[in-house]
């Protein structure tokens, strides 16, 4: 049995995530503190959300409970495959799970596109949602206190889409205003 507490996976993220960039840095040759301040919108995404899909929601003693792994208890795995399942069952709590899911992923629609400029469109940004709400819960398999589940890859999907919906949409906007602004000044100094 193993135990892994927030902390550990905070740890473990943050220095994951300072060689991958200290890896990117020596690949290029260059350090874009621009885009390494861009990249950060990205690295708080993944630890608030690995909070809220790892580890219990409820504090234990004022503290993050840990995630339990034990090999002995994680098989047979505990999974549902029916999709809106939540909406036969309607368990307590099941519209804060709604909400919860669908806006926690909500900021990643907005950073993955903010981030990388090949993410230039809502299907884009939408799929890498997916694949990354599908990998968390492939990753939640062998911990037997967490539930796998297709509803939380529909939610957590839509939260991205909703979230690039929004970032495309401000983008427009601001692109509209800069380029009247724009326009106006070149009559006016004419």
């Amino acid at each position: 049995m193993i135990q892994i507490t927030y902390l550990g996976m905070f740890v473990f993220i943050t220095l994951c995530w300072i060689v991958a960039r200290f890896v990117s840095a020596r690949v290029s040759g260059s350090v874009d503190i621009k885009k390494e301040l861009r990249l950060l919108t990205l690295y708080v995404c993944i630890l608030v959300i690995s909070r809220f899909v790892y580890f219990p929601m409820h504090l234990k003693n004022g503290h993050v409970a840990p995630i339990i792994f034990d090999i002995h208890k994680a098989y047979p795995f505990k999974c549902s495959f029916k999709p809106f399942l939540f909406l036969e069952q309607k368990y307590a709590g099941y519209k804060v799970n709604i909400v919860g899911n669908i806006a926690m992923f909500i900021p990643v629609g907005m950073a993955l596109p903010f981030c990388f400029d090949k993410l230039n469109n809502v299907i884009k940004v939408t799929f890498i949602g997916m694949c990354y709400t599908v990998f968390i819960e492939i990753s939640q398999l062998p911990l037997y206190q967490r539930h796998t589940d297709i509803d939380d890859v529909i939610l957590n999907t839509s939260g991205v889409f909703i979230g690039a919906i929004v970032y495309f949409t401000v983008k427009s906007i601001h692109y509209l205003l800069t380029k009247d602004n724009t326009e106006s000044e070149a009559i006016a100094e004419n």
